[in-house]
């Protein structure tokens, strides 16, 4: 299916909230992203919409009767405290007509625009959190230049196994640990081997890693034992967001074999605020990654049209670390690496089918993610596993400070935006989180 382009995404729209003309936010009128806040720790969870520097109330619009018509009733179906379950799982034509309502709700010739604005609230002023209760988490691995660069440090004449062309390779994650943007990460502890000689011992891991992710929000469930196919997948997709899945590099090269990820993985997974929608993602849609003369094609469930000439999506990604030092010293974050998601081997769609293809249940708020995403040359690497070539090329900053993994201190600051010639740019905000020290005694 392909989400259409419509007056939503009209360029030249331009909203009375201010803020969101700016031409460098990520949260112009032609955006539109949900969220959930509470306006203090005590207060509840409630529904937001983003606009500039701005979180729209929704749920309090909704009280105040400021949807009418169609738009009324739908917005009435998809309330609650923070249920953007609701929303996700309404039909894409009552999704058009609700986010048609919003943006002219928004825009700078709206005639009722202080009734909206008491329902404003200034974006620093409240609590971001999780922006729905997610039940499950798969994360897949989806990048060939990821998986071939990862192969070739273990397996150097044979970096990719035979499946990987074949098969979207995933595992089942951790949802319980997943954290919202800001949420300090704990180093984790857990058995590593560092001397193969040796019986393997247990404590802090040292070598911390990070990985740049984009998340995929599923909106319809399909019943256990029904498979979604290829051409219907992306009526299943929300939206998505920033992921970063942190991962011990040490604990992770000791336990995978022969189950795959599991401590290494499980101990933290932070997600950014604000689910981006597929109805916001339109103009930017792409063809799906090219592949290499003499690849296998994708076998026949696994393709469609649509999906070869519709089914990537470019979203520029960009990963920054500031250091401790770096912060105390008054030197901003440095960008470490930049890709694109239109480089994965795998498109979304193909995702979920493959997912479902077994018979599995997605259920309204699963999150999946993409796995690592890494381009062909180096300054596109996702993670610093990649970047550092398993520590055996440090990375030098620019105030002489060098790093093969994380260590205590360092803050990594993911974002990622859109950019196309005729449209706005619209971006994800940012995904960030700062590593604790860990003193636990077991």
């Amino acid at each position: 299916m392909t989400y259409e382009i419509n007056e939503t995404h009209d360029p030249a729209l331009k909203s009375w909230v201010e803020s969101a003309n700016d031409p460098n936010t990520d949260f112009p009128i032609q955006n539109l992203p949900f969220c959930v806040f509470r306006k203090d720790s005590q207060a509840r969870e409630r529904i937001g919409i983003v606009i500039g520097n701005q979180i729209l109330d929704f749920s309090s619009c909704i009280d105040q009767g400021l949807f009418t018509g169609k738009s009324n009733v739908i917005a009435g179906q998809s309330t609650g405290a923070r249920n953007t379950g609701l929303l996700m799982i309404l039909p894409l034509e009552a999704r058009k007509i609700l986010r048609q309502h919003i943006s002219l709700m928004l825009r700078e010739d709206f005639e009722n625009k202080e009734a909206i604005e008491k329902n404003l609230l200034s974006i620093d002023k409240v609590e971001m959190d999780l922006p729905i209760y997610m039940r499950d988490y798969t994360d897949f691995y989806a990048s060939i230049f990821h998986a071939t660069n990862v192969g070739s440090m273990f397996r150097p004449d044979n970096p990719l196994l035979p499946n990987y062309k074949y098969v979207p390779i995933g595992y089942h994650g951790r949802a319980s640990s997943i954290v919202i943007s800001s949420t300090e990460i704990q180093r984790p502890m857990g058995q590593t081997r560092p001397d193969p000689n040796a019986p393997p011992v247990f404590g802090v891991s040292k070598s911390l890693d990070y990985e740049m992710e984009v998340g995929v929000f599923v909106g319809r469930e399909n019943r256990l034992g029904k498979p979604v196919s290829i051409e219907k997948a992306e009526e299943h997709i929300f939206g998505l967001c920033l992921v970063n899945d942190w991962s011990a590099r040490d604990i992770q090269s000791w336990e995978y074999q022969p189950l795959g990820p599991f401590l290494a993985k499980s101990f933290a997974t932070t997600i950014s605020p604000f689910i981006v929608t597929m109805e916001a993602l339109a103009p930017f849609r792409t063809k799906a990654f090219q592949r290499a003369e003499g690849d296998p094609a994708p076998l026949p469930y696994l393709q469609s049209e649509e999906n070869e000439t519709n089914g990537g999506i470019d979203i520029n990604l960009e990963v920054l670390i500031q250091t401790k030092r770096m912060r105390e010293e008054n030197v901003e974050p440095v960008r470490l690496s930049k890709g694109n998601f239109k480089d994965m081997y795998w498109t979304i769609a193909q995702l979920i089918t493959h997912h479902t293809s077994n018979g599995c249940n997605l259920q309204t708020g699963d999150l999946l993610a993409s796995g690592t995403v890494s381009g062909k040359e180096k300054s596109e690497r996702g993670c610093l596993l990649e970047l550092t070539w398993r520590g055996a090329e440090p990375i030098q900053l620019p105030n002489g400070e060098t790093r093969k993994f994380l260590e205590d201190g360092d803050e990594i600051i993911m974002r990622g935006y859109c950019e196309r010639e005729g449209f706005r740019r619209i971006g994800f905000g940012k995904c960030r989180g700062i590593i604790k020290g860990n003193r636990s005694v077991m």
